[in-house]
């Protein structure tokens, strides 16, 4: 395994980033929770794959050399969060209320 805070804190950092950014939106593409188009789904569990796959690439078969760091990427990420985030509110606001003062 190639993540070793004390060595290079950066690298490992990054790697557990991509990892859990990807899982987190591969988890939000399966959840139909936030009223998301199928589109939106499919675009996050594409991207979120491909996050997960590079931080396993890089965590477990990575060899040394040169490879490519996208902080930039991440900002992806915090977008579909907020639109998942702001589509399931809406579909919370949205649900028929039940008036509990009739008797």
């Amino acid at each position: 395994m190639n993540i070793d805070f004390g060595l290079d804190p950066t690298f490992s950092w990054y790697v557990v980033l991509l990892c859990l950014s990807g899982a987190i939106m591969v988890g939000m593409a399966l959840a139909n929770v936030g009223g998301q188009s199928n589109g939106a789904r499919t675009f996050s569990g594409v991207v979120g794959a491909a996050f997960l796959g590079y931080g396993v690439y890089l965590a477990f078969i990575f060899q040394g050399g040169s490879y490519m760091m996208f902080f930039q990427a991440f900002i992806l990420p915090v977008l579909l969060v907020v639109n998942f985030v702001r589509g399931a509110m809406a579909r919370r606001s949205e649900a028929p209320q039940v008036n509990q003062d009739q008797h």
